[in-house]
């Protein structure tokens, strides 16, 4: 950010030492807060787009989670019973496991000692201990996927889900935030206008009032003035008060790095729009139709769970699979690699523990009913991701048109201005020559301010309907 534009955000937002009445006395320089201004207060400090943030954190602490099951894990026991002078039992286990990835298998290196005058015979070792190193793997269920393998693959597919909520929610308050500017400039080019039209009232009537007193013009005309100047003040009280409640409105958006309320301040303005240039681009609707069939929020969060249902499928499936877990260990009663152990004591293939684990429910029934119900969801979801893509479709096309309808209507109002300029400037001349009365100069004056208001009018909803146009589309209309 440049030097300009920080002193600029900050003489607006912070506002000036002195107090608002201080500044409105002593006419303050006014200053422009554009939507890029706006835009740079918002995505900094906003306590919405701050908590929208923390989504994708949540989303990653929840991946970290699921990373834990591949965690190796140390355990260890010790149980010991000594009683008449007899050591019925003296045991110490421990072991280490280390999840693997691949196929699901565990590495286990254990240490057992088992010693005691009534240690069951099977589980007995020598004084010295036995250590072990040992493998275990499922051959039929949970080959391919497990439950932890499944947990950890959802948890980063969530991560693109939370991230896709996250632009969901910050597009959101976004779009609120320019339609609130909006409503704001508006408000203020209303009340310019009208406070224009007063002055140009005040000053009819100050001139009538002198041509009244010296006989060039009928009392008559100078109560008209005076009327016009009471009707336009009564209209410009009602704008003052939409004026300042569109700019508290407004001011909700704005935040300090010190998560503070702040306040837009009196002399800021809203920036100046060339009419000429609000014309939506020819290519415009393709490449937002392009976009946001790659990357709306809504599509991404669909797809996200598609992806999440696939996982869900393959584990489903293979939950239908027979238990078949093998386990294997090489013993030794080696407790360091420095000691010398007799070759029939040591690690080798004559040395082992092998173990066999079969399961098999004959139904499947609750199996193969969750397996139905995620396949349930599935073609659920290919009906939302339908209805969703097209739902988008006609909303980015009728907003499109909607902002074609309103450049156009734009263009005439432009139009029927200058000639009501040109009408107004005539009735001035033919007034001037006596051709003319005051009621007609009033009404032509008050037609053209009204169509200068519908024009701030239209150009106020061709922005707005632009930055819906963005939103529609899943996309955040940048500022610049």
């Amino acid at each position: 950010m440049t030097s300009k534009k920080i002193f600029v955000l900050l003489a607006i937002c912070f506002g000036l030492s002195i107090s608002r009445a201080q500044e409105n006395r002593s006419g303050s320089e006014l200053k422009e807060f554009t939507l890029e201004d706006l835009e740079d207060l918002l995505m900094a400090h906003h306590p919405v787009v701050k908590q929208a943030k923390l989504l994708s954190e949540t989303a990653k602490a929840q991946v970290a989670q699921a990373r834990g099951k591949f965690d190796p894990a140390l355990k260890a026991a010790f149980n010991n019973k000594y009683f008449g002078n007899t050591d019925y039992y003296n045991h110490w286990n421990s072991e280490l496991k280390i999840p693997l990835w691949l196929a699901g298998a565990d590495l286990k290196l254990a240490y057992d000692r088992n010693v005691g005058t009534y240690t069951n015979p099977e589980t007995t070792t020598s004084t010295a201990g036995l250590s072990g190193l040992g493998i275990s793997i499922p051959l039929g269920q949970g080959l391919i996927i497990d439950n932890r393998r499944s947990t950890l693959q959802q948890a980063k597919v969530m991560v693109a889900y939370a991230e896709a909520e996250q632009l969901k929610q910050i597009n959101a308050i976004w779009f609120t935030a320019v339609k609130d500017y909006w409503d704001w400039y508006y408000a203020f080019r209303q009340y310019t206008l009208l406070k224009e039209g007063v002055q140009l009232a005040e000053e009819r009537f100050k001139a009538i009032s002198m041509q009244t007193r010296l006989g060039d013009k009928p009392p008559i005309d100078s109560v008209e003035a005076a009327i016009t100047v009471q009707e336009r003040k009564m209209q410009l009280a009602k704008y003052e008060i939409a004026l300042k409640n569109s700019r508290l409105i407004l001011s909700n958006h704005l935040w300090n790095e010190y998560e503070q309320p702040m306040e837009l301040p009196d002399n800021a303005v809203p920036t100046t729009i060339d009419s000429v240039k609000l014309s939506p681009s020819p290519t415009m609707l393709g490449n937002l139709l392009e976009q946001a069939s790659d990357i709306h929020p809504e599509l991404s969060k669909l797809w996200s769970k598609e992806q999440q249902l696939r996982i869900e499928e393959r584990y489903r499936k293979e939950m239908l699979k027979p238990k078949l877990n093998i386990s294997g260990t090489l013993i030794s009663s080696r407790r360091n690699f420095n000691e010398y152990i007799p070759h029939y004591y040591d690690f080798n293939w004559s040395n082992y523990k092998f173990g066999l684990e079969f399961a098999f429910p004959l139904f499947l029934r609750a199996e193969r009913g969750k397996l139905k119900e995620v396949k349930l969801k599935q073609e659920q979801l290919q009906y939302d991701l339908l209805i969703t893509g097209r739902n988008i479709k006609n909303d980015i096309t009728t907003k499109y048109n909607d902002l074609t309808n309103y450049s156009a209507q734009l263009k005439l109002q432009v139009a029927s201005i200058d000639n009501q300029e040109v009408l107004l400037s005539g009735e001035l001349q033919k007034f001037d020559l006596g051709e003319s009365t005051l009621f007609i100069i009033n009404s032509r004056e008050s037609k053209l301010i009204d169509m200068k208001i519908k024009k701030e009018d239209l150009i106020t909803t061709y922005n707005k309907a632009l930055a819906e146009l963005y939103y529609k589309a899943g996309l955040r209309l940048l500022a610049n």
